[in-house]
């Protein structure tokens, strides 16, 4: 499964390419109005960090809109990843701008049937909200075994990447059922390599190497 950071902030992108362990980076509007920072210029820092694929959202919601963001969001780099909402407006975009050979990043998934007409118009990344599911009592996890189920039925190339991650669990169940991509917040990222025991005993092998040989 690949690995994405979900933010825009430079040295969290940083700090996360320096593990070798990060695949691409996933932003939007709001993570952009965080950082204070005129978009084109964010987007072109990260894609001098990152190799790997960088998703980049459109603001406008209407077709035109998104065509002539689309559009000029692609010149900034080759791996820019054109990020568009998963609405009809949204659908008829992804299919021009993948036939001319443009990538793009469906967004704000939230039902199978949505995932579905977004792999036929040709989208290389659909992007179910799993913690926001979760937060209305729904299941997050449900959603993504049901795309990948599809996916997998009729040979769908379109790349599940799981958003709205909040916790690791939630990585690890991505794992298990066959997420092609989790785009993550670096805090989790960070908490995917702790645990308690490893703490402990890593300082109890320095504490008895010490103990008998000194130093």
């Amino acid at each position: 499964m690949e690995l994405y950071i979900d933010t825009a902030n430079l040295d969290e992108i940083k700090q996360a390419h320096d593990m070798g362990v990060l695949d691409g980076v996933t932003t939007n509007p709001s993570l952009i109005a965080k950082e204070g920072i005129d978009y084109a210029k964010r987007l072109a820092e990260i894609c001098e960090v990152v190799d790997g694929p960088v998703s980049a959202e459109v603001i406008a919601t209407d077709y035109k809109g998104m065509m002539k963001e689309g559009r000029d969001r692609a010149k900034i780099a080759d791996n820019i990843v054109v990020k568009l909402p998963c609405t009809v407006d949204g659908l008829r975009a992804c299919k021009e701008l993948s036939d001319e050979g443009t990538r793009t990043n469906l967004t704000l998934c939230f039902q199978p049937l949505q995932a579905m007409l977004v792999a036929k118009a040709g989208a290389f990344l659909v992007s179910p909200f799993i913690g926001r599911l979760d937060d209305i009592g729904e299941e997050g996890m449900a959603l993504i075994r049901q795309i990948r189920a599809i996916y997998d039925n009729y040979g769908f190339e379109t790349m599940i990447l799981a958003a709205s991650i909040r916790h690791p669990m939630h990585v690890v169940e991505c794992a298990l059922v066959g997420c092609d991509v989790a785009t993550v917040p670096f805090k989790v990222i960070q908490q995917m390599m702790n645990h308690p025991l490893t703490d402990s005993g890593l300082a109890k092998f320095v504490a008895d190497y010490k103990k008998a040989f000194g130093g």
